[in-house]
């Protein structure tokens, strides 16, 4: 069965890491939010580095654009493999955790996920303005794409993180 073919109910039964997990109402609603992306990778040097980006979801990954060149670039040619967390600060907080291999395409000019990210977060009149800009700079950008391998959803509620539900069980 396909995540597609996969209702609500179904979603809730499946295990951490099942990218059906995908569909998931607190899934969709976090990849269509305005809660930045915390993105996970190693650097050059052999250490973790986290850092927030904007996102666009297109429907079958997760795109984090970003200016060439930049650290976190050279690090995800070397080492394309990448986790990001999108998550709330409410109470109780929901958590979507994504993996995957990034893959890395590099363009002249603006991405069209940048100026959809910069109106989805800041509203169109600021993602015009940034997107100006970055074209009267003569922006070289890079487009992180991540099509989820392992997906995982936490919301307190129906799903909660493996040691909690293991010691309620």
């Amino acid at each position: 069965m396909t995540p597609q073919e996969r209702g609500p109910a179904d979603a809730l039964r499946l295990p951490q890491g099942d990218v059906g997990l995908l569909e998931t109402e607190v899934a969709q609603r976090l990849l269509a939010s305005r809660e930045l992306a915390r993105i996970a990778y190693v650097a050059h040097d052999g250490t973790p580095r986290v850092l927030p980006m904007l996102f666009h979801w297109t429907g079958e990954e997760l795109v984090l654009p970003t200016f060439a060149p930049s650290a976190k670039v050279t690090a995800l040619r070397a080492k394309p493999d990448l986790a990001v967390t999108i998550d709330t600060t409410a109470a109780p907080p929901e958590v979507l955790l994504l993996r995957g291999r990034a893959e890395l395409t590099e363009v002249d000019g603006v991405l069209e996920e940048y100026v959809l990210a910069q109106r989805r977060y800041y509203g169109a009149e600021q993602a015009e303005a940034a997107t100006a800009d970055a074209r009267r700079m003569g922006a070289r950008m890079v487009r992180i794409a991540l099509r989820p391998a392992w997906v995982g959803v936490i919301d307190f509620q129906t799903r909660l993180p493996a040691p909690l539900s293991k010691a309620l069980a």
